[in-house]
């Protein structure tokens, strides 16, 4: 079969199956490294900072291959990509598990994040290619929910699988599910006849961006830690990654057949909604990093508890996705991305409200509400921003929508680890400013924590000092939540005035699915009357 036209619906919902399997490996791989990091220090004899290059290595390689994914599906033809980067990634998951040292963990890294980049754009191209508009908001609901199994579940599963059985399973139960994911992807995916094969291969634009991206995702990933321009690596990087960007987009807007057609820009939904996703990831991925970073850093959580913290923010998800999926071709898709937007800003200004004695439920909620709000965002914007791509393009516009979705958690991330610690320093230093022990109330603490190190047996010298460093400790501790809830106060302020954004993107009207069926334009939707 060489035509999506008259395709039977079973077959579509066994194509979205199958990709959405991969996808989901993927997906859950990614959420599990980040929990298991400490085992691996510990297994690999390696320092902290050269373990998180098992994170760092596997996010450049994303960034440089996801460009390119949209003219490798072109080139490679999509159902032999498709199955290329599955196996390249099934491979590099068993390597990883495989690994004797830590420099052959990372190039394995390197390599899983090559297969694994391209999976989510080129199924959602899939999707949004062989379902009309009217079921589109259902299938990207029903993908979108396997893949927030990974969300859910990764977190605690990681924890748990280091602590009874090994780091490594997490890459070797990859496996199995590479394996089916092969199987079904071969059986069931067909490349349709209107993708064209790129004539050459632009060499140049490649190396741009291989260096482009590739440096510009290290100065994100390490900028903090060697504290941002300070360092001369980073400058240089940022030199780098800055005059390679700006002659990548040269290079794409002048070729013949670039590797990213920057041409999608033109349309205007599709570049407000890019814009847009670029902020929600910025959002999100950097909101859920603070929510890890206080249970375990501040409440003292372990992973398990840490990721039954996050897990509820999949639930409410998976809930929305439902109700989006159903209501994306019933009203205004607009008026569901602002309700996804108004739900993130509550749900992140009642995490600004957080403090050291709050209890479970006080957290599981604002993300429980995050969640839900994230799921309105996502098929309705999705819906406004491919609406009007050609189907020809589409697996380009997928990666770069991609890229920038992306490119923002990676900002968000950045922003917000190194507003953290500057805030904190401020706060710190505010707070030390009011402390003194003439004060009564900071007198009268010194005085109990004396008498109780004194009652432990620590003589009165000693019970003083020792009080002293717990009013410092609780300085500290003070002055990070103040710290955090600077950060989320922040994400709340976004979210509040994004969906001043939404109006300069036109509604898309689902038609019937007569209308919808293949046409000789390659058009997702040719009838004029489609947006508005």
């Amino acid at each position: 079969m060489s035509s999506w036209a008259n395709l039977p619906g079973a077959q579509k919902w066994l194509i979205t199956l199958s990709v959405m399997l991969v996808t989901i490996m993927q997906i859950l791989d990614t959420s599990v490294t980040n929990v298991v990091l400490p085992h691996m220090q510990g297994s690999l004899s390696a320092g902290l900072e050269e373990v998180t290059w098992v994170l760092t290595s596997y996010l450049a390689a994303n960034a440089i291959i996801i460009p390119a994914t949209g003219w490798l599906a072109g080139y490679i033809g999509r159902r032999r990509f498709f199955l290329l980067c599955t196996t390249l990634f099934t491979v590099s998951s068993f390597l990883s598990g495989l690994a004797p040292n830590l420099t052959f963990l990372i190039i394995a890294r390197i390599f899983q994040g090559i297969g694994g980049g391209p999976l989510i754009p080129l199924s959602q191209a899939i999707l949004w290619e062989i379902f009309p508009l009217g079921q589109r908001g259902l299938a990207m609901a029903v993908w979108g929910i396997g893949i927030m199994m990974g969300p859910i579940f990764g977190p605690t599963l990681g924890g748990w699988i280091a602590d009874n059985w090994s780091w490594r399973w997490i890459f070797y139960v990859n496996l199995p599910i590479g394996l089916l994911g092969f199987f079904m992807i071969s059986t069931f995916l067909f490349d349709p006849e209107y993708l064209k094969k790129p004539g050459r291969i632009d060499a140049l634009g490649l190396v741009l961006m291989v260096v482009g991206f590739g440096c510009l995702q290290l100065v994100l990933d390490r900028g903090e830690h060697e504290d941002w321009f300070d360092s001369g690596l980073i400058v240089a990087l940022s030199v780098i990654a800055f005059a390679a960007l700006v002659g990548f987009v040269i290079r794409e807007l002048t070729a013949r057949e670039p590797i990213l057609d920057l041409g999608v820009f033109s349309d205007r939904n599709f570049a407000t909604g890019s814009v847009f996703v670029m902020m929600v990831g910025l959002g999100l991925y950097s909101s859920m990093l603070l929510v890890a970073l206080y249970t375990q850093k501040l409440l003292a959580y372990d992973a398990w508890n840490s990721g039954a913290v996050l897990g509820p923010g999949g639930v409410g998800n998976l809930i929305s996705l439902i109700i989006a999926g159903r209501l994306v071709t019933r009203m205004d898709q607009r008026l569901l991305v602002a309700l996804g937007c108004v739900i993130n800003a509550v749900s992140l200004y009642m995490m600004s409200q957080l403090t050291l004695t709050v209890d479970y439920w006080a957290l599981v909620w604002p993300r429980f509400l995050q969640g839900l709000g994230l799921g309105f965002i996502f098929v309705p914007l999705v819906t406004l921003t491919l609406a009007t791509i050609d189907r020809q393009k589409l697996g380009n516009a997928t990666a770069a929508f991609n890229v920038l979705r992306n490119l923002g958690g990676s900002v968000g991330v950045a922003l917000a680890t190194t507003f953290l610690t500057r805030r904190s320093q401020g706060h710190q230093s505010v707070l030390a400013a009011h402390v003194n022990v003439w004060d009564p109330a900071t007198a009268a603490r010194l005085k109990a924590w004396t008498a109780h190190f004194a009652s432990r047996g620590a003589d009165s010298f000693t019970a003083e000092k020792q009080a002293t460093a717990m009013l410092y400790h609780d300085v500290v501790g003070q002055a990070q939540v103040l710290a955090y809830a600077d950060d989320f106060w922040m994400l709340a302020v976004l979210f509040t005035v994004l969906p001043l954004v939404i109006p300069l993107m036109r509604r898309v009207r689902a038609q019937p699915v007569a209308a919808a069926a293949d046409d000789s334009s390659g058009r997702v939707e040719p009838l004029p009357s489609a947006v508005e």
